[in-house]
């Protein structure tokens, strides 16, 4: 045998081991799957209960937070009727110009009256 047919022999050894540990890898990587696919497995059925409860626990706090939106409507509705109510009542000059004039006279005729019954006096 020459020495071609020694290097043969040490490279066929060579591609050999390199297979060997090849599939040693392989098996060890399936292996590693396995337990990643497992643990995956198990935190999601850890996880869904826990993703439920919270998805329940959001559903219990938003339903009073609606009521609240719909009283906070209400109540807006009813403060822009009010004002404009009012808006109405002072704009156009009627009835509150005059009440309030004549409240204003009475007062003026209230204080002249006790002042004349002071100068009387």
């Amino acid at each position: 045998m020459g020495p071609g047919g020694i290097a043969t022999i040490i490279c066929a050894v060579a591609l050999l081991v390199i297979a060997i540990s090849l599939a040693y890898m392989g098996l060890r990587v399936s292996k590693l799957v396995d337990e990643v696919s497992l643990s995956v497995k198990v935190l999601t059925e850890d996880t869904a209960p826990l993703i439920q409860e919270s998805t329940r626990t959001l559903e219990l706090i938003n339903s009073p937070l609606e009521s609240f939106a719909k009283i906070t409507k209400n109540v807006e509705e009813v403060t822009t009727k009010v004002s404009e109510a009012a808006t109405d009542f002072m704009d156009k000059g009627g009835p509150a110009v005059k009440v309030a004039g004549a409240l204003i006279t009475a007062a003026q005729a209230s204080k002249s009256r006790s002042k004349k019954k002071k100068k009387a006096e």
